[in-house]
């Protein structure tokens, strides 16, 4: 049974897909997710961190390598969660009934979740719209159209928000391609919860990996709500290998950026205009969306289509120039 809210849409369900289109010889190329397709290579994993419950100490080595990776001054500060899903369902449900805005279009999981907590959720277009409620929620870089409000934009807009009692969570789910918009190393800051996800950027979603970067009550009231052994052993023992292998963090971001300019030259020449993105995905515009999706969709090549856009069609980067290869036949099909 599916727990979240069914008019949220996600990408990634491929099981759908094959139950309506079928499978081909060369099985779906799914470019429906912002996920890295380069996954950051599984390390040999004791045989312990699979039949013992998670210890302290590999919770404590995780959240220092986090600490060391967001610029983050104390461990204190993280929080670490299976997955940064879990986080916005918490944070939505440890408030108070408050009205809340979204600055969207965005991540969806957002208005959703404080409507069903019972907050009064309004989504606006623009941070200062938001003045006046309790609660303002920003994604940065945005989902899906990677727009980007400046380090120092946010930062005010933060000081400015935490002077008057309010609190502002910013989703930088998509932060670890574009480190130069970050706010990670401001945590703690009164009033300011920033989310950060390990998956998309390490490639490795299945693992289930989030982190709360909070002031210390609110790092505290996230660590009681998610209770002992919110994360599995793997996940911390994964976790505090990649964050801290920097050679692997810097060599990816300059690949992930190269790749996503052949991307871009392959979407131009097949006379798609880009609406925006980010080194992980990008969103085409086209009054055919829909014929767009289902024309890939019958060569088994899987997007992400918006119902609040239908002519916004969102593509993850394909891994290397086969994967680009199909794309472009599929579009020139």
């Amino acid at each position: 049974m599916v727990d979240h809210d069914p008019a949220v849409r996600h990408g990634g369900d491929l099981a759908a897909a094959v139950a309506r289109y079928g499978t081909g010889p060369e099985g779906w190329l799914d470019l429906s997710t912002g996920i890295n397709p380069h996954p950051y290579p599984m390390p040999e994993l004791p045989a312990e961190v699979w039949t013992r419950l998670p210890q302290a100490d590999a919770e404590a080595a995780l959240l220092e390598a986090a600490a060391g990776y967001y610029g983050v001054d104390g461990a204190a500060h993280i929080v670490a969660a299976p997955g940064t899903q879990a986080l916005i369902q918490w944070l939505a449900r440890l408030q108070h009934r408050a009205d809340v805005a979204v600055v969207g279009p965005t991540y969806g999981e957002h208005a959703a979740q404080w409507r069903l907590a019972g907050h009064r959720v309004s989504e606006i277009s623009d941070p200062e719209e938001g003045a006046d409620a309790a609660v303002l929620i920003i994604v940065n870089p945005n989902n899906p159209d990677g727009r980007i409000i400046p380090r120092d934009a946010m930062l005010d807009l933060a000081d400015r928000r935490a002077a008057r009692g309010g609190l502002l969570i910013v989703d930088e789910a998509f932060a670890d391609v574009a480190p130069e918009a970050s706010i990670s190393d401001a945590a703690g800051r009164p009033g300011l919860i920033i989310l950060r996800s390990f998956g998309k950027f390490f490639g490795l979603p299945g693992l289930r990996l989030g982190f709360a970067l909070a002031p210390l009550p609110f790092a505290r009231r996230i660590r009681i709500a998610l209770g002992a052994w919110a994360v599995s052993g793997p996940a911390l023992e994964v976790g505090a290998q990649a964050m801290a292998d920097i050679g692997w963090i810097e060599g990816m971001r300059v690949r992930l950026a190269e790749e996503a300019a052949q991307f871009d030259e392959m979407l131009a020449a097949a006379d798609l205009s880009i609406a925006g993105g980010t080194h992980l995905f990008r969103l085409v515009a086209t009054e055919h969306a829909s014929e767009l999706f289902a024309h890939l969709a019958r060569r088994h090549v899987l997007t992400r289509p918006f119902d609040y856009c239908p002519n916004w069609l969102r593509l993850g980067l394909p891994k290397g120039g086969r994967h680009l290869g199909r794309l472009a036949e599929a579009l020139s099909g």
